[in-house]
């Protein structure tokens, strides 16, 4: 696949708002086209996502996304913060011990256990076992977001088979309940239509969020190993915490790129966009030094379709590395650099090994 790439801020915005002229239907869309062998397992069990949220447009978008966006109210996310709070306590008073015998890896111990309990509560949708959670997660962001060859696709579509099964009997469950997806059920939408919205919002949700925990949590440890004694410690405070997670998501984001297809010919900035070209717009990582101070909104998208929990996120990843500062304030890192998930729009290091420091045992 070729694509038209736009990464200046000022560029990305307009055609974000441009939603005459530039449309997300391949928001969603495989990357790479799906084998016949691939189709087939996800036909059986009548896999589909029709266009509801991220890659609808239109009075249905418009309404869908009015109705989700009451799961993630401003007074919604700023009451879950003891929640996160008490979640990241507690799973650091494990990690706490758990460094007693050596370096662990804070994206298994930390990162992981904390966004899917948190989209859990807001939304009143339950979450599958978390490993089970993590895998399908994982592997359909591999499917519709990287480069797996036809063997590969065999496995992920498995994966996703799985995890569109459990979504059809949860959006089932909810009917008639003030779940997330018993309200789209109530509002009339079809069993497909809720699998859809459900199939990335779920991912979305607690995925992305921890990505974007693990990044900002390696990225603090990192900077203080190369910098002055106690900055990692520094990151305890509110406000250093807020500003870390903001540059992290202004330069690389866990949701780097998003996508959108030109409807018509026309021109971006004086550049030629034929009709049907395929655009990727880079949301983080293109803002010069400190001279955008809202720099870190874009990784969240922009105008109709900027994210829904976009405030949720930023306050849970700020949450949690505070509490990890503070709980943990003689944090190293530990062992060679991480490997990465590098996907044409996700990205994080796999695992964020840390130890405690030799100033707590000399």
């Amino acid at each position: 696949m070729s694509y038209t790439v736009i990464g200046e801020p000022a560029q990305v915005r307009d055609i974000m708002r441009r939603t005459d002229d530039f449309a997300p239907t391949n928001a969603l869309t495989s990357v790479v086209p799906l084998a016949p062998a691939t189709l087939r397992i996800l036909s059986k069990v009548r896999f589909a996502l029709p266009p509801v949220l991220a890659s609808a447009t239109g009075a249905q978008h418009r309404a869908v996304r009015t109705m989700v966006g009451r799961f993630f109210t401003p007074a919604k996310v700023a009451a879950i913060e003891p929640r996160v709070r008490e979640l990241a306590r507690h799973r650091l008073a494990a990690t706490s011990m758990a460094l007693g015998q050596g370096p662990v890896d804070l994206a298994e111990h930390v990162g992981k256990h904390i966004p899917p309990v948190v989209m859990a509560e807001l939304t009143g949708q339950p979450t599958p076992e978390l490993d089970l959670l993590k895998r399908w997660s994982r592997d359909s962001l591999e499917l519709f977001w990287g480069w797996p060859d036809p063997e590969r696709q065999l496995l992920l579509a498995h994966s996703a088979a799985e995890f569109y099964v459990w979504l059809r009997q949860e959006a089932a469950a909810a009917r008639g309940t003030s779940s997330l997806f018993g309200v789209l059920d109530a509002a009339g939408l079809s069993s497909a239509e809720v699998c859809s919205l459900g199939y990335f919002l779920v991912i979305a949700g607690q995925e992305t969020t921890a990505q974007l925990i693990n990044t900002v949590l390696f990225r603090g440890l990192e900077s203080a190993a190369r910098a002055t004694t106690g900055s990692w410690a520094a990151l305890s405070e509110p406000e250093a915490a807020r500003n870390h997670v903001r540059a992290v998501l202004a330069t690389e984001s866990s949701v780097h790129t998003w996508r959108r297809a030109a409807l018509r010919d026309t021109q971006v900035a004086g550049q030629a966009i034929p009709a049907g070209a395929e655009i990727l717009l880079e949301l983080s990582g293109r803002h010069p030094g400190q001279a955008a101070p809202t720099a870190y909104s874009l990784a969240f998208g922009h105008g109709l379709h900027r994210c829904l929990g976009a405030k949720l996120a930023e306050l849970e990843t700020a949450l949690v590395l505070e509490e990890t500062a503070r709980a943990l304030p003689l944090l190293e890192p530990a062992g060679a650099p991480p490997q990465w998930l590098r996907l044409l729009s996700f990205q994080a290091p796999l695992t964020v090994t840390a130890q405690l420091s030799s100033k707590e045992f000399p």
